[in-house]
C-alpha cells in the first residue's frame, strides 16, 4: 500500500523538497495549495498523515489540526521554526502526535513519518474491534469518518456521517425528515428549513464520488431511503 502524506506549508522551497524527498521513500506527497481552507484539499486527497506548519496565511496551523482532529484519526505531525515549549504543548493539545522544529534533516522528517504510520497502520496498531456498518458493499467506519465502496474511499463530515449510518442502519425502509433532524441537531427549533436537504445533498455527492448516483432517494411526503443503484 502506498500511503498518502499531506504537506501543509507556506513556505514553497521547503514543501517542494518535503514533496521530492517523501515521493523517493515510496510514499505519495501532496502539498496543500488551498490555504484559505485547508480542509478541501485534505477531503480531496483523504492522506493517510498529515505535516503541519504553524504559520500559515489566514488561520494558524493548531486551527487547522482541531479542524482535521474532528473527521479523523489521522497522524499529525508538526513541522515549525517555532520552538518554544508552548507551542509544542498547543500542538499536542490541539490533536498533533509529534512535533518537530525548524531546521530540520530531511532523514529524521522522513523516520518520523514511519515511526507514525507504523503506529496507525502497522505492526504497532492497536488491535482493536472497530465499529463497520454495511449495505451490500457500501461500507461506513465510524470512527474514522470515512465510507468506502470496491477499494475507493471518502472522507466524510460528522453530519453526513449520522445522515449516512441512519439510511444504511433502516434500509431499505424509508427514514423520516424529523428522525433525521432529530439524529444531527439537538434543538430543532433554531434549523431551517432547508438545512436538512443541503447536508443530504452533499451525501449524495459523496456517494456519486465512489460511483453511487443518487444513493440517496427522496421520497416525497415521507423522507429518505437509501437507494441501491449499484
Amino acid at each position: 500500500m502506498k500511503y498518502k502524506i499531506f504537506i501543509v506549508e507556506d513556505d514553497l522551497s521547503i514543501s517542494t523538497l518535503l514533496q521530492e524527498n517523501i515521493d523517493k521513500y515510496g510514499f505519495e506527497a501532496k502539498a496543500a495549495a488551498n490555504f484559505e481552507d485547508i480542509m478541501v484539499d485534505f477531503i480531496e486527497f483523504n492522506p493517510d498523515l498529515v505535516l503541519l506548519d504553524v504559520n500559515l496565511p489566514k488561520y494558524d496551523g493548531f486551527y487547522w489540526c482541531r479542524k482535521i482532529r474532528q473527521q479523523s484519526k489521522i497522524p499529525i505531525i508538526f513541522i515549525s521554526a517555532r520552538d518554544s515549549g508552548m507551542d509544542q504543548v498547543m500542538a499536542l493539545e490541539s490533536g498533533a502526535d509529534d512535533y518537530i522544529t525548524k531546521p530540520f534533516y530531511y532523514d529524521v522528517v522522513i523516520a518520523k513519518i514511519k515511526s507514525q504510520i507504523r503506529r496507525a497502520f502497522g505492526d504497532y496498531a492497536p488491535k482493536m474491534d472497530e465499529r463497520i456498518v454495511e449495505v451490500e458493499g457500501l461500507i461506513f467506519y465510524p470512527e474514522r469518518s470515512e465510507i468506502e465502496f470496491k477499494g475507493e474511499k471518502e472522507i466524510i463530515t460528522k453530519r453526513e456521517g449520522i445522515l449516512l449510518e441512519c439510511l444504511m442502519q433502516k434500509y431499505p425502509k424509508v427514514v423520516s425528515r424529523d428522525l433525521l433532524l432529530e439524529k444531527i441537531w439537538d434543538d430543532l427549533e433554531f434549523v431551517e428549513e432547508n438545512t436538512l436537504s443541503v447536508n443530504i445533498s452533499r451525501a449524495r455527492k459523496r456517494l456519486q464520488t465512489l460511483g453511487i448516483i443518487n444513493g440517496i432517494e427522496t421520497i416525497r411526503g415521507a423522507g429518505y431511503r437509501l437507494n441501491k443503484t449499484w
